[in-house]
């Protein structure tokens, strides 16, 4: 039976992958599958209705709620205009030296990326910052791998994230943070890396992008004015520019639990930039805002709740667990090969994307006890670092490309080498600390 299970998870991917379905939904029927092909019973304990669907859904409920705030957070950073006066002042500063600017531009968005991720992360840093690094003479290709290299730096303390893992792997929230902490060197590095060799080994390429060009009054093009809102706004306040740092000071300086830290954030952002008058009606517009920017990741998260549920069911463990751990390297220097070179099969939305079937084989991992959970932790932050950047069906890859005028494929190949290496990295921190 555990062969029909891998049978119908691979006839899974290819439903991803071909785009025959959306993730979250080849994820939800993938999982109710699962749950038949592993003998649950249609309603009771362990069964396909009370446990896989009425339990499962819910399950990361916690992590939806830290998806929420965050992406209510991303949207005050928008309308307030903090996120555009921090890649103004960063461009201001560079001025006609590209690789500044996009060194600046790059630490713009790991703060961003700290807040929120996907594609609201990109946009914040990359609707000012890529025409800025363009019309300095960064190449297009460079120009969007920035953001997205400069969003992985982000990536390690992004709190929803740590809510996520935590949840899905059942491990609690200090022992997230700590391995996420070691990760961060690495990601740091690599973008460094990137920003330093492909601005300097591509040249300066003084052509516009024409996605800014056609866009009447974009920032920075020949004759633009200032974006509305900044002409209505202003620059905001120096200390509200702190807003992004607030929730991660909070968690990761003081410990203090993931939503509140969010919340402050929020609070904090709202009151630096909004007289009182308007604090009603801009927080309404900012937290329904942002129920449509969270709305994407919280189908997911439901999809991988369910597909959670479905591959612990006793059945599913029983049936999967000889055939994993018969796969699965032990010893340590075989654990960092193999699993390195696995690495593209997080690319595609393929079998080893944690937001989709990656997050199920994590579960049969742990509960199978083939690897600790930490040690599936490290992996699966590992692999995500690559998928955060390189793949070129995420929202925030498609955004940055189209929006710099090249393809997402193009930033794949750019950027691979780089996300790569941090894999290897974390994989060898995991490896050298829990096997």
């Amino acid at each position: 039976m555990g062969v029909v299970i891998l049978l119908v998870m691979a006839a899974g991917v290819a439903l991803m992958l071909t785009r025959r379905l959306p993730t979250a939904f080849a994820l939800a029927l993938l999982a109710v599958a699962i749950a038949f092909l592993a003998g649950a019973p249609f309603t009771g304990k362990n069964s396909v209705l009370d446990t896989v669907l009425q339990e499962g859904a819910p399950a990361l409920a916690a992590t939806m709620i830290a998806i929420i705030l965050g992406s209510w957070l991303g949207k005050l950073l928008d309308e307030t205009g903090i996120a555009g006066t921090l890649v103004r002042k960063i461009v201001e500063f560079g001025g006609d030296r590209p690789t500044v600017v996009a060194l600046g531009v790059l630490a713009v968005s790991a703060l961003v990326g700290t807040v929120t991720g996907s594609a609201p992360a990109a946009m914040l840093a990359g609707i000012i910052g890529i025409p800025a690094m363009i019309a300095v003479g960064v190449p297009k290709v460079t120009a969007a791998g920035t953001v997205l290299m400069g969003i992985a730096v982000g990536i390690p303390f992004e709190l929803p994230l740590w809510q996520f893992f935590s949840t899905a792997l059942e491990l609690p929230i200090p022992t997230v943070r700590g391995f996420m902490v070691k990760l961060f060197p690495f990601a740091l590095a690599a973008a460094l890396a990137f920003v330093l060799v492909e601005t300097r080994r591509r040249g300066t390429e003084h052509a516009w992008s024409l996605k800014s060009v056609d866009s009447p009054g974009s920032p920075g093009s020949s004759g633009a004015k200032p974006r509305s809102r900044r002409a209505e706004l202003g620059d905001a306040p120096w200390y509200a520019l702190l807003a992004p740092a607030v929730p991660l000071v909070l968690a990761l300086g003081f410990e203090l639990a993931i939503i509140p830290s969010l919340l402050a954030g929020v609070l904090y952002a709202l009151v630096t930039t909004t007289r009182p008058g308007k604090m009603n009606k801009r927080l309404l517009r900012t937290l329904y805002g942002g129920f449509e920017v969270a709305a994407p990741p919280l189908v997911l998260f439901i999809a991988i709740g369910i597909l959670l549920a479905a591959v612990k069911l006793p059945g599913a463990v029983d049936a999967l667990e000889p055939l994993v751990k018969a796969v699965s390297p032990q010893n340590p220097v075989v654990f960092v090969l193999v699993f390195t070179l696995l690495v593209p099969l997080c690319l595609y939305r393929g079998p080893l994307n944690v937001f989709g079937l990656g997050a199920g084989i994590a579960g049969v991992l742990i509960a199978a006890g083939i690897y600790p959970a930490v040690a599936v932790l490290g992996m699966a932050t590992s692999y995500n670092q690559v998928f955060g950047v390189a793949d070129p069906t995420s929202t925030q890859t498609v955004w940055s490309a189209q929006y710099a005028g090249v393809s997402p494929q193009q930033v794949m190949v750019r950027t691979l080498p780089y996300v790569w290496a941090v894999a290897l990295g974390g994989l060898c921190v995991t490896a050298a600390t829990y096997l």
